[in-house]
């Protein structure tokens, strides 16, 4: 999997710091949104075609990685 610093950037002149896709101005969390309204994943890379799907790709392997770590519950309490 690739380094996070690789996939998204945090910048306060971008977007307010809103974690984006390196290199674009999309956020990442417009990904979550449209695959949560049922939008495909080639749906989503044809609406922002500065992503790639890699960086799409790379995003969600790093969700799934979060969310199924046996450590989740030390994720949840620093989240909260």
């Amino acid at each position: 999997m690739e380094a996070v610093k690789n996939i998204i950037s945090i910048d306060a002149e971008v977007l307010g710091g809103q974690p984006v896709f390196k290199g674009t101005r999309v956020p990442v969390e417009t990904l979550f949104m449209h695959l949560e309204q049922g939008v495909s994943l080639n749906e989503f890379l044809e609406d922002f075609p500065t992503v790639t799907r890699q960086q799409a790709v790379s995003v969600l392997e790093l969700a799934e990685k979060l969310v199924t770590s046996k450590n989740i519950q030390k994720l949840y309490e620093a989240a909260a």
